[in-house]
């Protein structure tokens, strides 16, 4: 837990500097997240009050989206669920940020080189989402729900939750401690995917770019970002949109929902057969225009706070 060993890693060092950087990226680019989540779940019913609901569920573009909800919920609106996104990452990214240096320095190893082969990054990296995302499930549960309000409050219907903690013992009260981990398999789908972008990208482009003569800066963190940003987004859309819409269901199955789904299976097929298959990629756009600048801010935080702590570069 003191210094850094050999080998470079420092766990506590490692996994404070990850959540704090985590999140800055998340504060600077949640209003994206916002109004991906939005669109990820349009297409969907409330199956009280129809004519209410309307409004609500017309389909929107990304920019109508988020006029719609400047306009209908405020600069504030933008932020609804941020408490709970930023405590998701204080777990999530300091584990799957730890799992994958474990991995890579400890168990599959680097070459004798230095280079760390594309094979081992893509198992270490999905290995690390899965892994995160398992422990930090509850509070993007709750993030994925807080958002989701907005849309049901303009439907005519009351906000399900007061703030985080009323979320969090809300759903555990109607389903149990279980029930905080709904959706935790699309999620952990999601979560693999995205980490082949997130940590495995960006660690191959950076080898990558490096091998090509460029020196490891602010410049080439950039670079590497901005590959894992568009990888991230292209691999994890599709899970992304399952994994919101399984979790944002109330708990109780009969609470009037529209659309109740057993699972990420059924919902993928309900999904596609009401939607057709390009639903899978809505929320793709702002999904990306999120995880490019996340992702370059994360790791410009990252690898600068690696640097004033004493730490090697990631």
């Amino acid at each position: 837990m003191g210094g850094p060993d050999k080998s470079g890693l420092s766990f506590g060092t490692t996994y404070t500097l990850s959540a704090i950087s985590a999140c800055i990226a998340e504060t600077s680019t949640f209003p994206f997240d916002m109004v991906k989540t939005r669109l990820m779940i349009q297409g969907e019913t409330l199956a009280k009050d129809a004519a209410a609901s309307a409004t609500a569920n017309q389909q929107r573009g990304l920019v109508d989206m988020a006029r719609g909800i400047s306009r209908d919920e405020g600069i504030k609106g933008f932020y609804r669920g941020l408490a709970p996104a930023c405590l998701r990452h204080v777990i999530y990214s300091g584990t799957r940020v730890m799992v994958y240096e474990v991995l890579r320095e400890r168990v599959l190893m680097k070459d004798k080189d230095g280079n760390f082969a594309l094979w081992k990054g893509v198992i270490a990296g999905m290995s690390a989402g899965i892994i995160g995302q398992a422990v930090a499930s509850p509070t993007d549960l709750v993030k994925v729900q807080m958002q989701a309000d907005g849309k049901r409050v303009l439907a005519g219907h009351q906000p399900r939750y007061s703030g985080i903690g009323n979320a969090f013992a809300t759903i555990a009260r109607q389903g149990g401690i279980a029930g905080l981990w709904k959706g935790v398999v699309p999620n952990c789908q999601r979560a693999a995917l995205v980490q082949l972008g997130d940590l495995t990208a960006y660690d191959a482009a950076k080898q990558k770019l490096m091998s090509m003569g460029l020196q490891d800066g602010p410049g080439l963190h950039a670079m590497s970002s901005g590959i894992a940003g568009l990888v991230a987004a292209t691999f994890g859309t599709p899970a992304d949109v399952i994994k919101t819409r399984v979790m944002n269901q109330p708990t109780d199955p009969m609470s009037g929902r529209g659309l109740y789904y057993t699972g990420a299976v059924d919902c993928l097929k309900q999904t596609v057969q009401e939607e057709g298959a390009i639903a899978l990629y809505k929320g793709w756009l702002p999904n990306w225009m999120r995880m490019a600048p996340w992702s370059l801010v994360f790791f410009i935080s990252f690898e600068q706070l690696r640097h004033v702590a004493g730490l090697q570069t990631f």
